[in-house]
């Protein structure tokens, strides 16, 4: 892998080559916009694309056929609108049949119950095809007992898509049916969890139960799921959670692994209760055979690492030693977050325990196989920003610069934080030689005009003397610097100087020998109001006779007596000793 080289996404357009994290975040979401607007396209005009010119010609690759073949009212032609995902004309296709007097099967309407149940009664689009994670996290309280807040469980929803109204048409649909099966139960359970009605979904389980009929898995999941919505004690809930599970061992249906993962997520919203039952779930799991998925350990390490009287040390490195073993395919809704929550608190346990060794297992788990497909752009930025800023705090610098080398920017690009934290690791190794390059990075990233930045980076450099070629660097960077500072354009105002940078710059110039640079620098001392140090003024004038130039170091002279400084006397005399100067300029 070249570790100049760009995300490979980018690589067909070297001219949107994204040079920070906000632009690569940009670039993407751009793409996957651009692709959603062509689909958004062909699937509203799909009378402009009926034409193949390909040859040969690849069915896969072809539009879908999205206009019903079919006229007229039949029940034929309400299975082809099912099918392509009609909402509206199928209910409507329906309606009629009914009020045809045309007896409708109980497959056929089964089958449009799924369909609504699934869109909530809602035109299908392209942002509803992909069911969402549900947001079911709730701050973890020590007290099993203790009651979700009031206002967070009202608020709370399963689905950021649409909600289940009353009366709506799947309602409407079943209440006519002239009989109804296990599956029609079961659709319209799901479909009302998942639109956010789970009293109503936890009634029609009841009706379900009084019919005699039995659920399926798939419901039995979705039903434990619903737990945090139809309970507010974090006993209750799990009390419920057992009583699903109960019926699901009475009706001889065998749990998968959904099952276990929609309860741990249950679990997540129990406080206490789901600390004290989480590593049960896990032992049943193991009982059963049944090998846990990426959202498993994502449920896990939320309920533990939420504990703050518990060491998560342990849990994580228990989850590391089954994750290093395995590479991951996508068996849940959940494992697409996984990277999102579980890969980065670990990185953030890591750093709170300062364990670089547990940080290396976490990197090495993720990398092995497909596992780091699991993280978008923006997910493995963060991760990547998180790993580095954990290596500049506990490895030697030597180590740092390398993965920094392979790192920067094929696999992330730095942030403020990353540079900082670098920083201050070349500062702590003392190894300030390499900030020229890394300034060199910050033009590139976009980060020259950060002022808690400079002012660092401004700092290294002029604490202590260095080497002459290593000062002359340094005073590149200086001018640079001063450069953005002085930046005239109508597409960005020049930065304020601060008397600290002031000091700074004119340091860096004086050491450089870069006298007239340096006097430029300190006449902006009077233009602002700012008071140079004595320090600073000591190394103009030791830069001013280093070049034999006497009529900067009067400039200083009369400077100083101009801002009233006490070291003006001390300057006068230096001068007259150390320099020659003419009667007029004595």
């Amino acid at each position: 892998q070249d570790p100049t080289a760009a995300h490979y996404m980018f690589q067909d357009d070297p001219f949107l080559m994204p040079k920070n994290a906000a632009n690569s975040r940009l670039f993407s979401l751009s793409k996957e916009s651009g692709r959603n607007a062509a689909k958004y396209i062909i699937k509203q005009f799909p009378q402009y694309f009926d034409k193949t010119f390909a040859e040969p010609n690849v069915p896969c690759l072809m539009p879908d056929t999205l206009t019903p073949q079919i006229e007229g009212v039949s029940e034929e032609a309400l299975k082809e609108r099912i099918r392509l995902r009609k909402v509206k004309d199928s209910v409507d296709l329906f309606d009629q049949l009914v009020q045809a007097g045309t007896a409708v099967s109980l497959e056929t309407t089964n089958s449009l119950l799924d369909l609504l149940c699934f869109y909530g009664d809602e035109e299908s689009t392209l942002e509803k095809e992909e069911e969402e994670k549900e947001d079911l996290e709730e701050p973890g309280v020590n007290a099993s007992e203790q009651k979700a807040p009031k206002r967070q469980f009202q608020r709370s929803s399963q689905s950021s898509g649409s909600r289940w109204r009353e009366n709506n048409s799947a309602e409407r649909i079943f209440k006519i049916m002239p009989e109804r099966n296990a599956h029609s139960y079961c659709t319209m359970i799901r479909g009302m969890v998942k639109h956010g009605a789970s009293a109503k979904a936890y009634d029609m389980y009841i009706d379900l139960l009084n019919e005699r009929h039995k659920a399926d898995v798939h419901t039995f999941n979705a039903l434990i799921a619903a737990v945090p919505y139809l309970k507010e004690r974090f006993l209750e809930r799990w009390e419920l959670a057992k009583v699903f599970l109960n019926h699901m061992a009475q009706q001889e249906v065998q749990p998968n692994l959904l099952t276990f993962n929609a309860l741990l997520k249950t679990l997540r919203r129990c406080g206490g209760v789901g600390r004290s039952m989480s590593l049960l779930v896990i032992k049943e799991m193991e009982a059963l055979d049944i090998e846990p998925s990426l959202a498993t350990y994502d449920h896990l390490l939320f309920i533990f690492y939420r504990g703050v009287d518990l060491c998560p040390s342990g849990i994580i490195s228990e989850v590391l030693d089954d994750v290093e073993k395995r590479s991951f395919t996508p068996q849940d809704p959940g494992d697409g977050m996984f990277g999102s929550f579980k890969i980065l608190t670990g990185l953030l346990q890591c750093c709170d325990l300062k364990d670089i060794k547990l940080a290396y297992r976490l990197n090495k788990a993720m990398e092995k196989g497909d596992n780091w497909k699991f993280l978008d752009m923006d997910r493995l930025n963060a991760y990547w920003s998180k790993f580095f800023s954990l290596l500049c705090m506990m490895e030697q610098i030597d180590v740092v610069l390398k993965w920094y080398k392979e790192m920067s920017p094929s696999l992330f690009y730095p942030t403020p934080k990353n540079i900082l934290d670098l920083l201050q690791a070349l500062d702590a190794a003392n190894h300030l030689e390499v900030i020229p390059s890394v300034w060199e990075d910050m033009k590139q990233l976009g980060f020259n005009r950060r002022q808690d930045l400079l002012e660092e980076l401004l700092s290294l450099m002029s604490r202590e003397k260095h080497p002459d070629e290593i000062q002359l660097a340094f005073a590149k960077c200086a001018e640079d610097i001063k450069a953005v500072h002085e930046q005239t354009g109508r597409e960005q105002a020049p930065l304020e100087w601060t008397g600290s940078a002031l000091s700074h710059v004119a340091l860096l110039f004086s050491r450089a020998g870069r006298t007239q640079d340096a006097w430029n620098v300190m006449e902006r001392f009077q233009q602002i109001n700012r008071i140079p140090t004595e320090q600073v003024m000591d190394e103009f004038l030791n830069c001013a006779k280093q070049t034999n130039c006497p009529d900067e170091a009067i400039k200083l002279v009369k400077l100083a007596a101009y801002l009233g400084l006490p070291s003006s006397q001390k300057l006068k005399s230096r001068t007259e000793k150390e320099f020659e100067l003419s009667e007029k300029q004595k």
